[in-house]
């Protein structure tokens, strides 16, 4: 009889320190967790590839006669992105195969995120403006804006 007391009194026991525990735990506020940050939008190359801050982008897919390079993200958000680099365009004189690759200081400002078509569950940019700082390729204006492939 002893030994039946003594694991009653044991079970006893631990259901009172589960029930405690229990009321413990709901009595608390619910643990939260942070939200996940929606993921950015990325830079889709000519390749289909994507990207975010790349170092380089081909910016003439076709003849590879502008490109942006050395370029430092300043910012990448989900609205928009930021950075400075170089434009080398060719001046395709006196034809483009015998052109000379020219480098243009610019600021480069993505914009305008929407579903990407190859994947609709990621945000591209669909916009890209280029800003010159000082010298720029012969017919351009100060800010040059192209839309991005979908």
């Amino acid at each position: 009889m002893r030994g039946s007391l003594t694991g009653t009194a044991i079970t006893l026991a631990a259901g009172a320190l589960l029930t405690t525990a229990m009321t413990t735990a709901s009595a608390s506020p619910a643990a939260t967790t942070p939200k996940a940050a929606p993921p950015r939008p990325v830079l889709v190359d000519c390749q289909w590839q994507r990207d975010i801050r790349p170092a380089d982008f081909i910016l003439a897919c076709g003849d590879g006669n502008s490109r942006l390079a050395g370029l430092h993200w300043k910012h990448w958000g989900s609205q928009g992105a930021k950075a400075v680099g170089v434009n080398w365009v060719n001046d395709c004189k006196p034809y483009c195969a015998a052109g000379t690759f020219r480098p243009y200081p610019v600021t480069v400002r993505l914009d305008r995120p929407q579903p990407w078509q190859k994947d609709p569950n990621v945000q591209h940019f669909t916009r890209m403006s280029l800003t010159y700082a000082g010298a720029r390729p012969d017919g351009f204006q100060r800010v040059v804006t192209y839309p991005l492939w979908n």
